[in-house]
């Protein structure tokens, strides 16, 4: 999947991907694709309900050999 930014939260573990990803997805553009990658299984349960909480669109979760891949669309200002 094509990202407009990654996020490196590997190592961190809840609640910081979450917040890291508040944080870095206020940089993007309505519509763009952030790309989070975490090793905190946690993730898998915090995304997608920090998502339906902010109206940010979850695409999907990759897992891997080293974690994680958990894209999320930013929110038109006017779907949140």
């Amino acid at each position: 999947m094509k990202a407009d930014a990654t996020l490196d939260c590997i190592g961190l573990y809840c609640p910081l991907p979450i917040a890291q990803a508040a944080k870095k997805l206020r940089e993007l553009e309505a519509g763009q694709v952030l790309e989070v990658l975490a090793d905190d299984e946690g993730i898998k349960e915090d995304m997608p309900a920090w998502c339906h909480m902010t109206g940010n669109e979850l695409l999907g979760i990759e897992e891997g050999p080293e974690g994680y891949k958990v894209y999320v669309r930013k929110a038109k200002e006017r779907d949140r």
